[in-house]
């Protein structure tokens, strides 16, 4: 009879250990410094913080050996999101930013001038950079709802149209934008655009959550050749490589912050008292407690599922759509439950941000895809096949 060992390996738990201790060392400490709905730290902090996480070889984690990153597996990766996502600003900035921050992946097929002008200085630090696809007619059929137009005039490509709800382009200073260049499903490409082109302006959408995503407008605005990413009408395969990779470390980092809301719940729980009876001990607290348990559990096991199959380089459109709705969906279950264990103290007492994770987890439903969208995704595995 085989036996498996549902352990993680040394090597990977030391690692997970090693990310665990740096948020809660390194960086709660200077979370305390800052206002409670702040999106990120002063500069000369950050510095400060990065540099002690490259001397903790925790430097560009995702980013290609050849490029100067450490080439972790997605499985790797995933465990990193869970662990650095567990503080007050880890929903949209994990870390902090102390471990780098990443180009967009469909950047490394990029030619040697971009990987030179783009992909080497964000993964240095020096730059950031945004990923537009979402427009105002939609953002879950992109193939479809892509009405950003790109033209052939000379040796520039001229756009015009709008994306919405992009995260990250306030601190960017340039982005992967997807136009239409061709009709039907096929006719898409992707191009790098500078923020300061001329034709390019952008604004803060007030949303939910403390940190704005930008609405961006292009009118006539000239892209060089060059500044073309990928083939002409291929950006339909770079769109579906970022989602379907983001998804998986996108969800892990959502269980995470049930986790941390976990945590506060149990030890409210165990001090607070009614009558002079600690709350942990009344049933109803108990079973919420349980049911967020279990649910994490099997959550993290459907993230895990799906970055051992990407890993093998296995087709994961599936498990990554299953693991992101059972993901964010119980993540959501759970802050609710944490918060309504704790009460109004939760919502106003700002050493514990269970209000901030609520409104943010909120869109995590949404972002990469709603749930709605996901679960057709998984759904069509049942239709029949049509015969060629």
């Amino acid at each position: 009879m085989a036996y498996f060992n549902f352990q993680l390996p040394k090597e990977l738990e030391d690692f997970r250990l090693k990310i665990r201790e740096f948020v809660r060392n390194e960086i709660l400490p200077l979370e305390k410094n800052l206002e409670p709905d702040a999106t990120r730290l002063p500069e000369e902090d950050l510095k400060k913080l990065q540099a002690k996480a490259k001397e903790a070889g925790l430097w560009a984690l995702g980013a290609p050996k050849k490029f100067g990153g450490q080439e972790r597996s997605i499985f790797e990766l995933t465990l990193a999101a869970e662990e650095s996502s567990q503080h007050r600003l880890g929903a949209y900035n994990p870390g902090l930013n102390a471990f780098g921050s990443e180009p967009p992946n469909v950047l490394y097929e990029g030619t040697e001038d971009q990987i030179q002008k783009y992909v080497l200085p964000t993964i240095e630090g020096k730059t950031h950079a945004f990923m537009a696809i979402t427009e105002p007619s939609g953002g879950s059929d992109p193939a479809r709802a892509i009405r950003t137009k790109a033209v052939l005039e000379g040796d520039f490509w001229v756009l015009n149209g709008s994306k919405t709800f992009i995260t990250g382009v306030d601190r960017a200073e340039y982005g992967v934008v997807f136009a239409r260049t061709d009709a039907g499903r096929e006719g898409i490409t992707g191009f790098i655009v500078d923020k300061g082109t001329p034709g390019f302006t952008w604004k803060e959408v007030p949303v939910i959550r403390p940190w704005y995503p930008g609405e961006l407008t292009f009118e006539n605005c000239r892209i060089p050749l060059d500044q073309q990413l990928g083939e002409k009408n291929k950006g339909f395969r770079l769109i579906n490589k970022w989602l379907v990779r983001n998804r998986i470390p996108y969800t892990a980092g959502c269980i995470g912050l049930a986790c941390a809301a976990m945590r506060y719940a149990v030890e409210y729980a165990q001090r607070n008292k009614v009558n002079g009876v600690p709350r942990i001990k009344n049933q109803s607290v108990q079973w919420m407690l349980d049911d967020s348990e279990i649910e994490i559990r099997a959550a993290r096991w459907l993230v895990w599922e799906a970055a051992w199959k990407a890993d093998r380089r296995e087709d994961t459109r599936r498990e990554a759509s299953i693991a992101k709705v059972f993901g964010t969906e119980t993540a959501n279950r759970v802050i609710d439950r944490c918060i309504q264990i704790i009460g109004m103290e939760a919502l106003a007492d700002y050493e514990m941000p269970l209000g901030r994770w609520y409104r943010e987890l909120r869109i995590k439903r949404i972002g990469e895809g709603p749930s709605e969208v996901h679960r057709m995704v998984i759904g069509r595995d049942y239709l029949p096949k049509e015969e060629p």
